[in-house]
């Protein structure tokens, strides 16, 4: 469900995806999550209507799975990388500040 909101979002924000890897095909556990996050300035997540901003130089490994991994130990869906921002999640409004 929160795929297909992002799908819709990015759609009507009219912005293009450059690279898509479908989770469910290949997984992303807690190795790849972190080294995304290393790539990223900021780690904003959400998780229903709670929304998280990490600075992954700072935040702890722990505190940076907490948020981008789901209940099955991989990374949760949709994961989306905008410049230096890594977005995990997806909140019902969509990210805003997406262009």
């Amino acid at each position: 469900m929160t795929c297909t909101r992002a799908r819709e979002f990015l759609e009507r924000k009219k912005l293009k995806v450059v690279e898509q890897v479908t989770a469910g095909k290949n997984p992303q556990g807690p190795k790849e999550a972190l080294a995304l996050a290393a790539k990223a300035r900021r780690v904003v997540s959400a998780k229903g209507t709670r929304m998280v901003t990490l600075d992954p130089r700072t935040a702890s490994k722990e505190e940076i799975l907490a948020v981008m991994l789901g209940p099955t130990g991989n990374l949760r869906a949709p994961t989306l990388v905008v410049g230096e921002t890594l977005y995990v999640g997806f909140p019902k409004e969509g990210f805003e500040a997406l262009k």
